[in-house]
């Protein structure tokens, strides 16, 4: 298993450590619903340092970033972020990731850390057009500090205007006395922060000039298994769960990052089109539970007389609602916000109900 640059000091936080994606992970410090809350309420920090990183350059980069992604970079300018898919030529998904343009001729994806390896062999597969690939993975880490105080914690580290940072752009500039850390705006929780980008020897320096920032805030570091409740909360998608090589962007409700304009030949384009003009068997959506019961990944989902319809994708107790959230694939017929399903648990169908995403809003 690999660790990240700061195994030891989720260690010495008493952080719960668990396999995930090849590494050695902090899945939590003071517990869930803890964690959950500090980032909604004020500023947590999240090494999610095992994410992949491939750096994509010359003259070739965009004829090959537009056949093997999704999303259009033609919509990209220097210092914005792009959210988009591979799509796997037989309408499946790679995976998602993060496109960076720095410049014309280089762009940085940013890709999930159980696909990083099948990134790297797919995209080497695909480059036919000549484009320069280096996998940098091993050398970068990246904190995700996350919440409604994160700009007041990160401002006094960098002479960067953090509030000039728009949601998915990102700007290069010295951190903590690191020079050329890039700080973007993506976020994958829904309470608002910054991405940092760094050489795996700061990361010490960092994590714990953050830390020291954010006391006066409360801050505190973050797991993955709050990471994960976050981002249900939101409706954000995960790879391995709710989108992967058999599901397509289509039925994923990911069309608006599938784009088809003039010029824009990309792998699976014709499948995709015909999806999205004549519709498909299945959706996914969002319910929250009417019954008392927690939605676990594969568990069955059913209408009303006990037949099956689809399948939980992922599921958890919402920390913000205080009841049952879930995703999965139902046929489409039965999608429809308001409609009432029933989640198999232990052999009883408990009530649901189809809704609109995200599940929290502020």
């Amino acid at each position: 298993m690999k660790q990240t640059a700061l195994f030891d000091i989720h260690k010495q936080a008493g952080a719960r450590i668990i396999p995930f994606a090849g590494f050695n992970m902090p899945v939590e410090y003071t517990g869930i619903i803890d964690e959950h809350l500090t980032v909604r309420n004020a500023v947590g920090v999240f090494d999610v340092s095992h994410m992949g990183e491939i750096w994509v350059s010359g003259t070739s980069a965009i004829p090959f970033l537009q056949k093997v992604t999704s999303n259009d970079i033609n919509a990209l300018y220097d210092g914005r972020v792009q959210y988009s898919c591979f799509t796997n030529g037989k309408g499946g998904i790679v995976d998602d990731l993060l496109v960076y343009r720095m410049n014309r001729d280089r762009y940085l994806l940013v890709v999930n850390a159980s696909n990083t390896g099948k990134d790297w062999e797919w995209l080497n597969s695909q480059n036919k057009e000549g484009a320069i690939l280096e996998n940098a993975s091993d050398s970068i880490s990246q904190l995700a500090v996350q919440g409604p105080l994160s700009i007041n914690t990160l401002q006094p580290l960098t002479p960067e205007s953090l509030s000039d940072i728009k949601y998915y752009t990102f700007r290069i500039n010295e951190f903590a006395g690191v020079p050329d850390v890039i700080i973007s705006a993506t976020g994958y929780t829904g309470s608002g922060g910054f991405e940092l980008y760094f050489p795996n020897r700061y990361a010490e320096s960092i994590w714990k000039k953050v830390m020291q920032s954010g006391m006066e805030y409360g801050i505190k570091p973050i797991g993955l298994a709050a990471r994960d409740t976050l981002r249900l909360e939101m409706g954000y998608c995960l790879y391995g769960n709710d989108i992967d090589d058999t599901t397509s962007p289509i039925e994923a409700g990911l069309g608006w990052i599938t784009k088809f304009a003039d010029g824009k030949y990309f792998i699976d384009r014709d499948l995709l089109l015909k999806q999205k003009q004549e519709g498909v068997a299945r959706k996914l959506s969002g319910f929250r539970m009417i019954d008392k019961g927690i939605p676990r990944q594969h568990y069955p989902i059913a209408d009303r007389n006990g037949e099956r319809i689809g399948e939980v994708t992922s599921g958890t107790i919402s920390p913000m609602l205080n009841a049952g959230i879930g995703m999965g694939y139902i046929k489409t017929p039965m999608t429809k916000f308001g409609t009432d399903i029933f989640i198999e648990i232990r052999n009883k169908l408990l009530k649901a109900v189809v809704v609109q995403l995200p599940f929290y809003k502020k």
